[in-house]
């Protein structure tokens, strides 16, 4: 199952330094059974993305934990063998046991340099923003609204070198 890793730069960094990333808490996201069932209309890739969408902003919340990291979120895409669906908790939210390695990797998402100020903004309300505050929601969404860059497994050291 294509799973979505909610990261930080910092924690890209230690994945490309010791060749290991491990999901905070074992959390990611996927498309799911209740995720579908949740959508009136959608193909797979349109899934997919939704739950890339979701990790996405539970990097947000990774962020909001580490300070000292670039405002940047980032989602790593792997395939998981060993996946808990958790739908209890959201959606789209699943469980992975375990660690992966770079050779596990699908992709990256990484917000670009442009994307920085709205997500230190969004960083501030995203919690404000998930209980339902309507100047915190826009505020999310400005930052939801940049797209992503997607990088290959092999480009993940370049890229963060570049910043």
């Amino acid at each position: 199952m294509r799973v979505y890793i909610p990261a930080t730069v910092a924690m890209l960094r230690s994945f490309v330094d010791s060749g290991e990333l491990a999901p905070v808490n074992g959390t990611a996201f996927a498309l799911t059974p209740a995720l579908r069932e949740s959508y009136a209309a959608g193909d797979t890739e349109e899934l997919e993305y939704a739950a890339m969408l979701d990790a996405a902003r539970a990097s947000l919340r990774l962020l909001a934990a580490d300070e000292k990291s670039e405002p940047r979120r980032a989602v790593v895409a792997v395939d998981a063998d060993d996946v808990t669906l958790r739908p209890e908790l959201d959606f789209s939210v699943v469980k992975v046991a375990g660690s992966f390695t770079l050779k596990d990797v699908a992709s990256v998402h990484l917000d670009t340099a442009e994307a920085e100020d709205d997500v230190r903004a969004a960083v501030e309300v995203v919690d404000a923003a998930d209980l339902g505050d309507p100047d915190a929601e826009f505020t999310l969404g400005s930052a939801e609204d940049h797209e992503l860059a997607w990088y290959a497994a092999q480009e993940l050291a370049f890229v963060l070198e570049l910043m």
